[in-house]
């Protein structure tokens, strides 16, 4: 019926009325374009921001806490014991685990030293991040609820272990508005090659939830075209491409006014971006403006379209843009067996450009309005997947406690934060959970992260849910 509706509608219109009808509509939606787009780009501060973007360095699976930043001598003491002869068992094992009649502790095979003039301690498996000990802020007490990947992952990315809440960057993307007209505000982009113990990326991650669609994540593509359909076909002029983008819109505003629909209004405004991202996208892609010493800083493998070396040199030159949270994957990180074997390739593929790209954004004067997020969705135990001791161990899921790097944006620099018992079990100082981590980084950007809520079923949600304090000591 409705389809009937428009073509008849449409068979009405002669010429003429066309004619009219389109000059006097692009002028009204070119105003209304440029009052929306004002109205959208007032952020929602409550207070002075010290950071205005975000770069979300995301390990996907669960690095090992234990043999990265926690170093615990301890667990050479007690190697091949039942560590709930010295813990009492807290939060949930999985279902790998939990059958098990003893969990021997596992010392880690890599060596640890102290670094920079904070000593903070790291594996050797970091050369590079060590380096950086003095430039970041390790909280080594982070803690979360989900003990498996999926409700662990969504926590992680939206303060909910549910799917169906925005993530982080759609929160902050509709709090705060856009700060560049010709590229998303919520850029997403995963390393791609086989990463081994991969666990699934579903979009949801980067998803709006309940908000305005324009609010979700743009998932970038590996290779020279980071976004497809964005080049026309041969012949057709960027002129003739804005007439017919013109008359769409025209359409478009019609239906809007009709029927109210929401989604409309993302299609008119996705439809303008991908317009203006046909110049920006290709200009943003194009390496060869970069000299010599930023693949001698990054590695050679940030010339490889979907490395994570790349991925973090795209990185750099969204934030360059003001782009306001760009996000990372990089997976493999699930290591409940052969660790010794899969988490060095891990830290080699990862560990030069994850210190190049904090080094580069300090260098261009970026790192201090720049939060640099490294981490995933929880840590690794320190006894046995296995239930045997073996030197091609694994670790299992841990909720209870884990690390996170961040860095810039107000973060106190050279700080390592909360403490763990000794056999990296459980927060027993200044322990940070998700809400606070959260409500902590929403802080350093101007946000109160009890105010900054959206309207949905008759409640009002938020990133934080119903938790959350913001950590000052974490903070300048």
């Amino acid at each position: 019926m409705m389809h009937n509706e428009i073509e008849a509608n449409l068979a009405r219109i002669d010429r003429r009325r066309a004619l009219q009808a389109v000059g006097g509509g692009l002028g009204s939606m070119a105003f209304g374009s440029l009052l929306a787009r004002e109205e959208s780009s007032k952020p929602t501060i409550h207070h002075d921001a010290r950071a205005k973007r975000v770069i979300y360095l995301f390990q996907s699976g669960g690095p090992s806490q234990v043999d990265l930043f926690d170093y615990k001598p301890a667990l050479k003491k007690h190697h091949g014991t039942d560590i709930f002869a010295h813990v009492e068992k807290s939060g949930r094992l999985t279902g790998f685990t939990n059958k098990h009649k003893i969990h021997p502790v596992i010392d880690t095979q890599f060596a640890f030293r102290q670094h920079g003039e904070c000593g903070s301690w790291t594996s050797e498996l970091l050369p590079h991040m060590s380096r950086i000990a003095d430039d970041v802020c390790t909280i080594r007490s982070i803690s979360t609820k989900p003990v498996n990947h999926d409700p662990a992952l969504t926590f992680m990315h939206t303060g909910h272990n549910l799917p169906g809440r925005p993530s982080m960057g759609s929160w902050l993307s509709y709090g705060l508005g856009s700060m560049n007209r010709n590229l998303p505000d919520f850029v997403v982009l995963v390393s791609r090659g086989d990463l081994g113990n991969m666990q699934p990326l579903n979009a949801r991650l980067w998803g709006n939830g309940f908000l305005p669609g324009r609010y979700q994540g743009v998932r970038f593509r590996s290779g020279n075209e980071p976004v497809l359909y964005l080049k026309d076909p041969a012949g057709k002029s960027l002129k003739e491409k804005r007439r017919i983008l013109d008359t769409i819109n025209q359409l478009n505003q019609e239906e809007l006014e009709r029927t109210g629909n929401p989604e409309i209004e993302t299609r008119i405004s996705q439809y303008e971006l991908a317009f203006r991202m046909q110049s920006s996208i290709p200009e943003m892609a194009d390496l060869s403006d970069e000299p010599q010493s930023t693949f001698k800083l990054y590695g050679e493998d940030a010339r490889q379209p979907g490395t994570y070396a790349f991925n973090c040199l795209m990185a750099r030159r969204l934030a360059e843009r003001d782009v306001r949270f760009i996000q990372l994957y990089h997976s493999g990180w699930d290591h409940h067996f052969h660790l010794p074997t899969h988490l060095p390739k891990r830290c080699r593929e990862t560990d030069q450009a994850t210190a190049a790209l904090i080094t580069d954004l300090k260098e261009r004067g970026l790192l201090d309005d720049t939060i640099v997020i490294w981490g995933g969705e929880f840590g690794r135990t320190t006894f046995s997947q296995s239930g045997q001791v073996s030197q091609s161990y694994g670790r299992d899921h841990h909720a209870n406690c884990f690390t996170k790097i961040v860095a810039g944006g107000g973060f106190k620099s050279g700080l390592c934060h909360g403490e763990t018992d000794e056999f990296s079990y459980r927060a027993v100082r200044d322990e940070v959970t998700v809400h606070d981590l959260h409500a902590t980084i929403l802080h350093q950007l101007g946000i109160d992260h009890e105010r900054l809520t959206f309207l949905f079923q008759g409640r009002h949600y938020r990133l934080t849910d119903i938790q959350g304090q913001v950590v000052n000591d974490l903070l300048t």
